[in-house]
């Protein structure tokens, strides 16, 4: 929804969580030399100012990324140590004060042989996205809606993708919106990796979401889920957040088994903060 702007929500644990899932599967398809399509659907602004206003007005990084800022590589996971590097880069004075978006993480894995397409509909936050990356080689960023967008980009001619779905939900058509371009990506391009992310609200639409998404993906399924804070006294609130890879990597399970155990630890605002990891492997 255009009313929805990611600036007032960045580096929060449900980014976190986004994230570091985002880089290991960047890793595993920089395993072998050909060319990868990243298709990211929502893109946002690419990059964030924790010290603007946005941020500031409800510090939700403070429960996320300045939670594991302070801590060495050597006392988290590798795949988070390998995230938290990756902020790093962009503070390189030590403080805290910028958190890079989804196409600002790809932008950093990508490789020659590469293409990163953005799709961003906000008129402000695709400006920003188009200043920041629109020069760059094998970078195209358009202002569309990516829901819609997304089948011209599959197949792609070197038929390796990875996709990524991260709206706002905000609207309730939004799940219903990823299950049919989910369904419509995979009859294009089976074989492609397909990343959803989703929130855990009070909205029913996410646990039939997560169902949708897994009728889809007959080869294989992979979904993670950390539940970190209390609903408020309306039930309303971001309680956490959970992804679903569709053709997940086979080393990712393994990969996440002391991640997310270590994440709630880490991350949660009360004692005995749940995570989920399940699989379907053909």
């Amino acid at each position: 929804m255009l009313a929805y702007r990611h600036a007032f929500h960045a580096g929060n644990h449900a980014d976190v969580l986004k994230h570091v899932l985002l880089l290991q599967l960047l890793r595993h398809m920089a395993l072998k030399d050909k060319g990868v399509r990243i298709v990211d659907v929502h893109a946002g602004a690419g990059r964030y100012a924790l010290d603007a206003p946005q941020a500031l007005k409800k510090g939700e990084f403070l429960q996320g990324i300045a939670r594991l800022w302070p801590l060495a590589d050597a006392d988290m996971p590798a795949p988070v140590a390998d995230y938290v590097q990756q902020v790093r880069r962009l503070n390189p004075d030590g403080a805290l004060r910028c958190y890079p978006g989804s196409p600002l993480l790809a932008l950093q894995q990508l490789r020659t042989q590469d293409q990163l397409r953005l799709f961003e509909l906000h008129p402000t936050d695709h400006q920003a996205l188009h200043e920041l990356l629109g020069a760059t080689r094998g970078v195209e960023v358009r202002r569309a809606d990516g829901f819609a967008a997304l089948k011209s980009q599959l197949p792609p001619p070197t038929r390796r993708a990875l996709v990524l779905l991260d709206p706002s939900y905000e609207g309730q058509a939004d799940y219903g919106r990823v299950l049919h371009t989910v369904d419509e990506a995979l009859r294009r391009f089976a074989g492609g990796i397909v990343m959803v992310w989703y929130p855990v609200v009070t909205k029913p639409g996410a646990a039939a979401l997560v169902q949708g998404l897994k009728a889809l993906a007959p080869a294989g399924w992979l979904h993670a889920r950390l539940h970190l804070q209390q609903p408020d006294a309306q039930g309303f609130g971001l309680a956490g957040s959970g992804v679903v890879v569709i053709n997940p990597p086979h080393t990712l399970h393994a990969q996440l088994q002391d991640v997310l155990p270590w994440l709630a630890r880490a991350l949660g605002q009360f004692d005995g903060a749940p995570h989920l990891l399940q699989q379907h492997a053909v």
